[in-house]
């Protein structure tokens, strides 16, 4: 982990991750570190809870975060990003220089989620207004598309 993270209260969500320091674009931050599982045992074990830091880092596989990445928030003009390296290890990395005082964000990309939204509060002037990725919106969308089109036919017979 980068020396100069602090954890203080967020305009986005509760608490985040902010540098004392100024970061260059392309330096390692940190790292998504924690427990991994199959989504299905994250699943299980998170059921009642409505907060979770679990992180997609395979087909099957989350990462239970937990350290000074779990405060990351997701922001849609981020200034992090996550890269996965060759061994499997996450990585939330500087998409550009980072002045000192600035929150750590990076684009949160949901998807596979049970709940019906994701609502975004980043405040950005490009605010999407939603944590999920666009594939994820598609995939909605055009699940919604094929309900209202047997509910349709339904209706017809």
């Amino acid at each position: 982990m980068l020396p100069g993270l602090i954890i203080r209260s967020s305009s986005i969500h509760a608490a985040g991750c902010y540098t004392s320091r100024p970061i260059k674009k392309g330096v390692r931050v940190c790292e998504y570190d924690g427990p991994r599982m199959s989504k299905a045992e994250a699943d299980a074990r998170y059921e009642d809870r409505l907060v979770t830091y679990l992180f997609a880092c395979g087909n099957d596989l989350v990462i239970d975060g937990f350290g000074t990445a779990m405060f990351f928030n997701h922001c849609c003009d981020p200034n992090c990003e996550t890269e996965q390296d060759e061994k499997g290890r996450v990585f939330i990395s500087s998409m550009r220089d980072i002045a000192a005082g600035e929150e750590l964000t990076y684009e949160y990309n949901l998807h596979d989620s049970d709940e019906d939204s994701q609502d975004c509060y980043c405040g950005a002037a490009i605010c999407r207004t939603t944590m999920f990725s666009d594939l994820e919106l598609k995939r909605r969308a055009r699940i919604a598309r094929r309900k209202a089109a047997a509910n349709v036919a339904a209706k017809t017979r």
